[in-house]
């Protein structure tokens, strides 16, 4: 951790001015409203960050704009003379789904399962019925197998979710992927004490199935 980021940490941990400000902002805020940055430059974001969450915070261009689609940091052209305008006070609502992995992946694979597949036809018709922004897909496992391991699974099944959206005509530069492997279980401490942490115990597999998931985020204009 270096001397920047520590003092960051204990800033925080005293109390002394910095804020994650509720689920709006996702970068951290100071007493002044402006964000905190790194040492060398670059915003800290909190905990709920997200391409599609940054797209929507007033700082996501000037911290983010390279993982932002294009539109969202260019000044929109100015609408022809008698153009209808869009609506005052429209913005982009997001809608997250959860998917458990099972219904998309079998167990510790990352190929779509034809269930999979028709679940995510469904979220393309959603995302054809909209003006879409951006599609979020992350991807989470359960606490079983190794954190690297688990990290990668993640992150595969993620974005096999964002191969079948783009060839079901989503466009690529639209859909972010993430994955969080097993850091964010769902199921906290309720599957202690059903065994070994292992593929071959069924207990502990069922239960840990609500970890086994992927959150699809989708924001747009109606």
């Amino acid at each position: 951790m270096n001397i920047a980021k520590k003092t960051l940490v204990l800033a925080l941990l005293a109390g002394i001015g910095f804020s994650a400000v509720a689920q709006e902002r996702v970068y951290l805020i100071d007493q002044r409203d402006v964000v905190a940055k790194s040492g060398f430059g670059l915003c800290w974001r909190d905990g709920y960050w997200t391409p599609a969450a940054a797209a929507a915070d007033k700082a996501g261009c000037e911290c983010d704009k390279d993982l932002l689609p294009k539109e969202t940091c260019e000044p929109k052209a100015a609408a022809p003379a008698g153009a209808g305008a869009a609506p005052a006070g429209v913005k982009p609502s997001g809608e997250k789904i959860t998917v458990a992995a099972d219904a998309l992946f079998d167990f510790n694979k990352a190929v779509l399962r034809p269930a999979g597949k028709q679940k995510l036809d469904e979220l393309v018709s959603k995302a054809q019925a909209i003006k879409l922004e951006v599609i979020l897909a992350v991807g989470h496992t359960d606490r079983i197998g190794g954190d690297a391991y688990n990290q990668k699974l993640s992150e595969k099944r993620a974005a096999a979710v964002k191969t079948y959206l783009v060839g079901k005509g989503v466009e690529a530069n639209r859909v972010y992927t993430e994955g969080k492997g097993e850091k964010q279980p769902v199921t906290t401490g309720k599957c202690n004490n059903l065994g070994k942490d292992s593929g071959k115990n069924k207990k502990l597999v069922e239960c840990l199935q609500p970890d086994r998931r992927v959150e699809i985020e989708v924001i747009g204009t109606k």
